[in-house]
Formats: C-alpha cells, structure tokens, sequence
C-alpha cells in the first residue's frame, strides 16, 4: 500500500508528540515545544508546527529524563501504547547519564 501523498510525509511536532503518547493532550505538548527544550535533528524547535518526517531524531525531556528517539513511520492515530512505540527506536538506550 503505497504512501506518498505530499501532504501525508509529514506530520505536525505537537501532534507527532500527542499521536505517540509523549504528551497526554495537544496542549501539553504545544507547551513541550513553546519552551524551547526540543530538538529536531540537531535544531532546536520552539514551533508547534514544525513539520516532522519519517527519519527523523528528535531529543525530548521526559520528566527526568532526556529521550532521543528516530521515527521510523508516521503515526497515523493516536492509538494504543504499542502501536505508538512501534513508530520509533530508542537511541540513548546504552547512554550512562
């Protein structure tokens, strides 16, 4: 099932977050980016509506944490916690900080 629509290779960064449950509401996760704390392939983003591709690395403070994460595919919904996760590959899995 071929998908190419121009429209559909990418996706908006506060709806990426929400669709993959790093926020638990738009608004959340319009504020996560107004702060300035984001990152998207290196850049710092303080636009909710940046627009994010598949491949790309994004850098997300998570509570205490700091998560860096690829997208592998766009998600179409926001779904289940397991439909989200299989989106994305953890990269700071081994990272000691």
């Amino acid at each position: 099932m071929p998908d190419h629509p121009g429209a559909a290779a990418s996706i908006r960064l506060d709806k990426l977050l929400w669709y993959l449950r790093f926020a638990r509401s738009r608004g959340l996760a319009q504020a996560m980016v107004a702060a300035g704390h984001i990152r998207l392939d290196g850049r710092r983003v303080t636009r909710a509506s940046a627009a994010v591709h598949a491949g790309a690395t994004l850098v997300l403070p998570i509570g205490e944490r700091i998560e860096v994460i690829r997208l592998l595919s766009l998600p179409r919904r926001r779904g289940p916690a397991p439909e989200a996760q299989a989106c994305y590959v953890r990269l700071d899995g081994a990272a000691a900080s």
